[in-house]
């Protein structure tokens, strides 16, 4: 990707279909030029001046589209450059004949994210706010909504700006200790500075915490609901559903196939399974409804078993694994109290039991609790993508390098290489000094005219 300002980029920055309007956006130093060998109005848009708009025809001699320019001066735009928008009509032709114009007059079609791309170059985003931009465009609940929000208006950057000179400071007292001991009285790193590492690095790590929760909040959490036929989980699943999607009858076998749904609990989107009861039976379709279902159990990260709490006989719940959660539901809560001997053969193993009514709806509540808690993350700061983990996780460990080569006396040469390497993590972070390979991967996930 070519990290140039020296030509001119057009795109449409609204989705295809047909719609009210849709927006054709040009950007860079002959904006407004080209904007004006495609726009007849009542005057140049070059002569125009910023945040105002103009209407008129898109095409000439041939009209192609009555349009509204929206005319923005550099630097007091989206990029930082001279930018046009023209809002047309929705539809398929207007905004891909006004795209064809602008084109044939000498812009470039812009690549995947490459608007925002050229608004990080300019300063205007750094690298956080940046992808901030593409997760609000793709947020699927209020809390990644929320979450993108926060961090497009810098409040993450911030903060992690802020660590970011505290980690420089560290660096410079370090390094001035070894370049001028005897000014300063050694060349040991101060208990002070070591004490302000590991406080740093704290901070850091509470960022990092988040990492789990933005992932979640990304894909889903995959949650299958298994048991023994006739335990009430297509009940329990329309219960957490709220509404009728699962078929229930008293007979067992009732279920043959997966039906799946998706909540939103505690922002996080859960994607819940009703799968087929767990036994052996000689009837073929129930069999391949049965091997959906210890599918369904593989593949998800919480597995909600219901075990029939008035029943005599209790269905053994899976063993957790290291990247499952078992919450077993105590369900028909309200017709028996579930026996001391089937409660104790719950908990085994289980992240949590709770009694619940899938009838009545009593536990439900708490059952949804425990459903977040077992996905195995708090809510908190979210961390949006792998890359920010990835570079938070680097700086705190090479801060952890640092606070310890320090309390164990190390020389001051080596502090401030491991304090270095913490910094180049924030900085890559943040985006002060990226590599265009980083860039390339951040900005080809954008749509193009973004």
């Amino acid at each position: 990707m070519s990290l140039a300002f020296d030509d001119t980029i057009a795109a449409i920055a609204t989705p295809v279909g047909e719609a009210g309007l849709a927006v054709v956006r040009v950007s860079g130093p002959r904006a407004l030029a080209i904007a004006d060998a495609v726009f007849r109005g009542r005057g140049a848009l070059a002569s125009a001046a910023g945040h105002t708009l103009h209407h008129g025809w898109l095409g000439a001699p041939a009209r192609v589209d009555e349009t509204v320019a929206a005319v923005f001066r550099a630097p007091a735009s989206y990029t930082r450059e001279d930018v046009v928008e023209f809002s047309c009509h929705g539809g398929r032709l207007p905004a891909r004949r006004a795209l064809e114009l602008l084109l044939a007059a000498g812009a470039r079609l812009a690549r995947p994210g490459e608007f925002t791309l050229r608004a990080f170059l300019s300063g205007r985003l750094d690298l956080l706010q940046a992808e901030a931009v593409a997760e609000l465009i793709h947020a699927r609940s209020d809390a990644m909504h929320r979450a993108a929000l926060s961090r497009l208006a810098g409040e993450l950057s911030r903060e992690l700006a802020a660590r970011l000179d505290e980690v420089t400071d560290m660096v410079a007292e370090v390094e001035a200790r070894v370049d001028f001991a005897e000014d300063v009285g050694g060349i040991e790193v101060p208990a002070a500075v070591i004490a302000r590492m590991g406080e740093v690095r704290a901070s850091l790590a509470a960022h990092l915490a988040g990492a789990a929760w933005g992932r979640a909040m990304r894909e889903g959490v995959q949650v299958a609901i298994a048991g023994a036929p006739n335990a009430g989980k297509s009940s329990l699943f329309n219960r957490l559903v709220g509404e009728d999607r699962a078929i229930v009858a008293s007979g067992p076998g009732t279920t043959r196939d997966r039906v799946s749904a998706t909540v939103e609990w505690e922002g996080v989107l859960f994607t819940l399974s009703d799968t087929a009861g767990l036994r052996d039976s000689d009837d073929e379709i129930e069999n391949l409804g049965i091997a959906r279902a210890r599918a369904a159990l593989a593949a998800s990260r919480v597995v909600l078993w219901v075990v029939d709490g008035a029943a005599p006989v209790f269905a053994e719940a899976p063993a957790a694994a290291e990247d499952r959660r078992v919450v077993v539901a105590l369900n028909k809560c309200d017709l028996a109290p579930a026996a001391a001997e089937t409660v104790a053969r719950a908990v085994a193993g289980a992240a949590a039991v709770v009694r619940v009514s899938a009838l009545g709806g009593e536990g439900v509540d708490a059952l949804v609790a425990a459903i977040v808690r077992a996905a195995g993350f708090e809510p908190g700061d979210v961390i949006a993508s792998e890359r920010q983990a990835h570079d938070l996780a680097c700086a705190c460990e090479a801060l952890a390098r640092a606070e310890a080569c320090g309390r164990d006396g190390a020389p001051g040469e080596i502090v401030a290489l491991e304090l270095r390497a913490a910094m180049a993590a924030l900085e890559e972070l943040l985006g002060v000094r990226v590599g265009e390979d980083v860039l390339d991967r951040i900005f080809s996930r954008f749509c193009v005219g973004k």
